[in-house]
Parts: structure tokens; C-alpha cells; sequence
């Protein structure tokens, strides 16, 4: 049962009085993420809103093991030098860290038997670099690509369906149509980001990074249930002598010190992560903390907002 003295005059957060700033914060954040999506999706042959790795396009990455990371001046140079003998459009990345250094080389598909490309390529390096020495070399095929590519969006569809239907019918239809509004928020950040840094550092995006959108919308729902709940247990003991607004305000903040305990939690791995784990899942990590750090945002001060904004409109229509 909610407590009487529940609703206070006072809030650490009041999210219902300061309701456009926060969605102004939203609309600040997702705007030059979503003008990224639309420029890559108008400029790259596939269309894709970020620059998709090999998983989903089909190639080959080779990963050497150097003595000392290279500059950009020397990446230019290595890429110039590797277009000279024949290997077209490669794409070069410094994967350098404190566990070693490293620099990847994706180009298109290389057979089993095609050892003169990797020759070319190992040949190059060797004269550019110090002790240039192959450590993983990573094929996909284009068929296998586009096939990995359909089962992830398949996958990222079918979560976003079973959200709306487990919180209709927890909840009420309106409660579902704005926790996918927050999960579509959080979405976008995270993919939006991820196109602006494909657009200035060529970052690509690959499987693990499917994963992460899947755990990030498992979160975010997850955040945004515990405070639908609270508001909807409040909002039936409370709701006869305060109005909606007050109740999610109190609500909100019942529920603001676990939300941020527990994103606080998992950011702190996460960031552990990031800086002291390795080259390969820095993006899935980065992937992660954007969209817990989103997530967070979105449950306390994007879906309660806007449940209370509906909720007002549909009074008004009723008093008219």
C-alpha cells in the first residue's frame, strides 16, 4: 500500500515541473545522432544508418602485432601503398592499447587459397612498421554476411514485439506505447552515436554490437517497468486526492536512488572494461555504457514525462 504522506511539497527531482528541459536534453542528444543515420543511409552503397564491419558485409580482417603503435601519417602512407598493389578500399585501424600494439587491415573477401594478397599485405606492413607479425586473420563471406545481417534485425524486432506485448498486458496499451518510445530513445542514441563516429573515425559495427542493443533495451525496460509500477501502485492508493503529475513525481524519486545504484554498479564495470580490457570489445563495451548511461535517462526523465503528458492531454479531452 502507498504511503499517504507520500506526496511532498518538495522533490530532489522534479520532473514534472521541469518536463521540457528534459525533453530538450533528449532532442540536443538524438538530433545529430539521428542527422548521422540519414547521411550514411543516403551515402553508403547498403544504405545502413552505420558503417557495418565484415560480419554483416562479408571480408577479411588481419590483425598484426606491432612494436610500436603507427601514426596517422603512417596509416595514410601504409594505405596508399597497399592500394599500389592491387588491394582496394582498405580500411586500417591503430588497435593500439596497454596490452600491446596492434593495427587491423579489413579488405574484401580473401580465399583459403589466396595467399598472395596476404603476402602483399604482411610485405607492406613489414617495411612501414617495426616487427610487423600476423597474430588473427578473420574471414567472412558475403552470403554468410547478409545472412547474419537479416537474423540480427530479425532478432532486434522480435525483442522490441515481446516488450510491447509483456507490458500491455502487465500494464495498459498507453504505458506500452511510451516504454517503446524510451527503448526506441535509447536505440537511437546508441546507434546514432555509433554512425557519428563511423562517419569521423570509421568505426564499424558488428555483431557484439546486435548483443549490446539487446541487453541495452532488456535494461532500459527493466528500469522503466520498476518505475511504471511504482507510479501505477501509487496512482491506485493516492490518485483521489492528488492529481497524476504529483503522484509521478513521488513515484520518481521513490525509485531514483535504486535507478542510479544500479546503473552506477554496472557503469563502474563497465568502464573497467573499457579502459583495462581489450582492443576487440572496446566498441561493445562503449556500445553498453551508452545505452545504460540512455537508458537511466530515459526511465526517470523521458517516459515518466511523457506518461504524465499523456495522461494530461487525455484529462483535458475528457473536461472539454
Amino acid at each position: 500500500m502507498a504511503n499517504p504522506n507520500l506526496i511532498k511539497s518538495n522533490y530532489l527531482i522534479d520532473v514534472v515541473k521541469h518536463r521540457w528541459h528534459y525533453l530538450l536534453i533528449s532532442i540536443i542528444a538524438l538530433l545529430p545522432c539521428i542527422v548521422a543515420m540519414f547521411y550514411l543511409s543516403f551515402t553508403q552503397p547498403n544504405h545502413a544508418p552505420v558503417k557495418l564491419g565484415i560480419d554483416f558485409t562479408g571480408g577479411t580482417i588481419l590483425q598484426y602485432g606491432i612494436e610500436n603503435s603507427v601514426t596517422p601519417e603512417q596509416i595514410s602512407k601504409i594505405r596508399t601503398e597497399l592500394e599500389n598493389n592491387g588491394i582496394n578500399n582498405p580500411i586500417i585501424q591503430n588497435l593500439s592499447d596497454a596490452s600491446g600494439n596492434v593495427i587491423s587491415i579489413k579488405t574484401r573477401f580473401i580465399g583459403e587459397k589466396s595467399n598472395a594478397q596476404i603476402d602483399k599485405i604482411t610485405s607492406v606492413l613489414s617495411k612501414n612498421t617495426s616487427a610487423a607479425q600476423l597474430i588473427s586473420t578473420t574471414s567472412v563471406g558475403p552470403t554468410l554476411g547478409k545472412e547474419l545481417l537479416k537474423n540480427s534485425l530479425t532478432a532486434v524486432l522480435l525483442a522490441f514485439l515481446g516488450i510491447v506485448f509483456y507490458i500491455s498486458f502487465r500494464f495498459q496499451s498507453d504505458y506500452a506505447i511510451i516504454a517503446l518510445l524510451a527503448l526506441s530513445h535509447d536505440a537511437l542514441f546508441v546507434i546514432g552515436v555509433f554512425a557519428i563516429l563511423g562517419i569521423f573515425y570509421n568505426v564499424q559495427v558488428d555483431s557484439l554490437f546486435i548483443t549490446a542493443i539487446l541487453t541495452v533495451v532488456g535494461f532500459s525496460v527493466h528500469d522503466t517497468i520498476v518505475v511504471f509500477d511504482r507510479i501505477r501502485e501509487n496512482n491506485r492508493f493516492l490518485a483521489k486526492k492528488h492529481d497524476f503529475g504529483e503522484i509521478i513525481n513521488a513515484s520518481v524519486n521513490q525509485t531514483l536512488a535504486r535507478s542510479i545504484n544500479t546503473s552506477l554498479t554496472t557503469l563502474i564495470t563497465l568502464l573497467a572494461l573499457y579502459f583495462f580490457g581489450g582492443a576487440t570489445t572496446k566498441d561493445f563495451v562503449l556500445a553498453m555504457i551508452l545505452g545504460i548511461a540512455a537508458g537511466t535517462y530515459s526511465s526517470i526523465f523521458f517516459a515518466s514525462v511523457l506518461l504524465a503528458w499523456d495522461k494530461e492531454i487525455k484529462a483535458k479531452k475528457a473536461n472539454a
